[in-house]
């Protein structure tokens, strides 16, 4: 029986949404004819006449009282909608509305299994943005000595911001210390290095690392006890000492890379040792943990210095060995890829007239895809907007990641004939496709809010940073503007002609509240406010006879 009273009040809580969805035209007739109908019993012309005459004893001080109170009201809540969207990138006004009336007017579909199946869905999209809002490394950041460096002298201009290099601390850290530094002396003052926020004093740890290893070199190991016989072992060196001298010492890439091959041989021996023990404990397990990061990011690091100075192949090499996550590099390189085929042989007019050819279309679809992944490359590549050293640190789909891609692809696609007219003439379309990209992607997941705020902290003051997509101001801060603009405006006109507003807000209620008052014409109007502000008639002409 309950089950029964249930199911026919969900039905007609259902016929009433659908009506207030589909007909809510026809109701609100319904309603004006059953008011015209009851006027007579319910008074409405007696009371709208008392009304009239209420608001026609008001004096001009109550009108200049309503319109500054209301004008401080909204720009209260204008304030309090601006700083919310600010912060949180929505209103407060739309987010209460679409989370406590939606339900209340069936926007929330009853069917359990549903729910929880979107539920999954936005929660799995809000984790891929969070995720994507993480910042990364950069994997082809530049060398702190030999270029960064060499900026700052040459520009006076700082290129890394204090935010970035806090990050590449806290990386240094993770990668290059363990619990068992300790043990080992050098280690121990490079635990201490990695810390230290001064670059000189970084530098002088890093060669009393190398010292203290070079004095303790050589350790005697008898063979035998009772025998006289020793053996000269050789320890191994401190790799990561070397990794620092190379990254913020060395001034040019050639003595970067000869430091990186002394790190590496340094981190190989290592690597063997620590390999053999590392089921020994988790002490052993940790530290073979670090010399395997030690030994990747020397490999690493080694093929940036071959690609700087050229050897691209030798770098291809090295960088096979390494995996990279999906970024704009893989999808813009397969865009180039695939425009190279047809970008010498394309043109927009020809294109036009007969239309794209099966491998046009194929590059033309990369190109979309390279875009909505992120679309402030294309104006790097186009030289639309100007370069920048890129940081260490870069955010994905964001301006930092598109200035790390520029800065080292720009040579390709200038090398590839019409592969920058064929960006040029596609790229936009892009936007079509998307119309709404902060809440619905086409290839991707919705583009994240969150770049404009992470790049700003990771690109250098002087860099315009690049934001997309725009930020549309929500529906009710643009209300809440105007309505403040609009009250602000009458409680200044009050202020100064209080006599004819209050005169013009009387005829204004008289004409929309009074019903025996609908016929008054423009004429008793004017008269009334002549009697109000006391002007004289004017003039009777006098008419003389013929």
């Amino acid at each position: 029986m309950a089950e029964a009273a249930t199911g026919f009040l969900e039905q007609l809580k259902s016929c009433i949404v659908w009506s207030w969805t589909y007909l809510w035209t026809v109701w609100f007739f319904i309603v004006l004819f059953l008011v015209y109908i009851l006027r007579v019993p319910l008074k409405i012309n007696d009371n709208l006449s008392t009304v009239s005459m209420f608001l026609n004893t008001l004096t001009p001080k109550f009108y200049v009282a309503l319109t500054g109170t209301s004008s401080l009201i909204s720009g209260l809540i204008l304030i309090f909608e601006w700083w919310y969207f600010r912060k949180y990138g929505t209103s407060f006004i739309e987010q209460v509305s679409v989370s406590h009336l939606r339900p209340l007017l069936g926007g929330v579909d009853n069917n359990s299994s549903n729910n929880s199946n979107s539920s999954n869905g936005d929660s799995d999209s809000n984790r891929q943005s969070v995720s994507e809002c993480k910042v990364w490394r950069n994997p082809l950041n530049l060398f702190r000595g030999a270029e960064y460096n060499r900026y700052t002298w040459v520009t006076g201009r700082e290129p890394l911001t204090y935010y970035d290099m806090n990050l590449s601390a806290q990386d240094h850290q993770t990668f290059f210390t363990c619990d068992s530094d300790h043990l080992r002396p050098a280690d121990a003052i490079m635990q201490k290095a990695w810390r230290e926020r001064n670059p000189q004093a970084r530098i002088s740890a890093a060669h009393e690392a190398l010292e203290i290893n070079e004095i303790r070199s050589r350790v005697e190991v008898p063979l035998i006890a009772s025998s006289t016989i020793w053996e000269i072992k050789l320890l191994p060196k401190c790799a990561t000492a070397y990794i620092l001298l190379a990254e913020e010492e060395a001034t040019t890439i050639a003595e970067a890379e000869k430091l990186f091959k002394q790190a590496l041989k340094a981190g190989d021996g290592c690597y063997r040792r620590s390999q053999q023990l590392q089921h020994h404990g988790s002490q052993y397990e940790a530290q073979h943990r670090r010399d395997t990061n030690v030994l990747v990011y020397i490999k690493r690091r080694l093929a940036m210095c071959a690609r700087r100075l050229g050897r691209t192949r030798e770098a291809v090499k090295m960088m096979r060995d390494i995996s990279l996550p999906k970024s704009a590099t893989i999808c813009y390189t397969a865009a180039l890829l695939k425009a190279r085929a047809v970008s010498d042989k394309f043109s927009p007019e020809a294109a036009s007239r007969r239309g794209l050819s099966t491998a046009e279309m194929n590059a033309v679809e990369a190109i979309h895809r390279a875009v909505e992944f992120n679309p402030h490359v294309p104006k790097y590549l186009l030289e639309m907007k100007s370069l920048i050293l890129p940081p260490e640190h870069i955010l994905k789909r964001g301006d930092s990641e598109a200035i790390a891609y520029a800065f080292f692809h720009l040579a390709h696609w200038k090398r590839v004939e019409g592969a920058l007219n064929l960006l040029h003439c596609t790229w936009e379309g892009t936007f079509r496709m998307i119309p709404y990209p902060l809440e619905k992607g086409h290839l991707f997941y919705p583009y994240p809010i969150c770049t404009e705020t992470a790049d700003r902290e990771l690109l250098p003051s002087f860099h315009e940073v690049s934001v997309y997509p725009k930020k549309e101001l929500p529906f009710f801060i643009l209300f809440t503007a105007g309505l403040c603009s609009f009250t602000a405006m009458l409680a200044l006109l009050t202020h100064q002609f209080p006599e004819l507003m209050g005169v013009f807000a009387k005829a204004m209620i008289d004409i929309f509240c009074s019903a025996e008052l609908r016929d008054w014409n423009c004429k008793s109007i004017f008269m009334r406010v002549e009697d109000e502000l006391e002007i004289p008639p004017a003039p009777q002409s006098q008419h003389f006879p013929n």
